[in-house]
């Protein structure tokens, strides 16, 4: 199982070494994994933690969306 486990890191390891192209999009991959990141916690602001005070109440909150959602099919 080390073995194998092994030979996948060292595969990985030694293709990523190689890479010329592939460096400049893996960069801009996480850049814009990060830009997305940002903007969803701009958009999208923690609507659980603004209209609850306790992690019960958020826990009932969800619970009921989903059975509601749920019941609605």
């Amino acid at each position: 199982m080390n073995n194998k486990l092994g030979r996948i890191i060292a595969l990985y390891r030694d293709g990523f070494k190689s890479m010329v192209v592939g460096r400049l999009l893996w960069k801009v991959i996480l850049v814009k994994l990060v830009v997305l990141y940002a903007l969803a916690k701009f958009f999208f602001p923690d609507y659980l933690r603004a209209n609850f005070s306790t992690d019960q109440a958020r826990a009932d909150h969800v619970l009921a969306a989903l059975t509601q959602a749920h019941a609605d099919r």
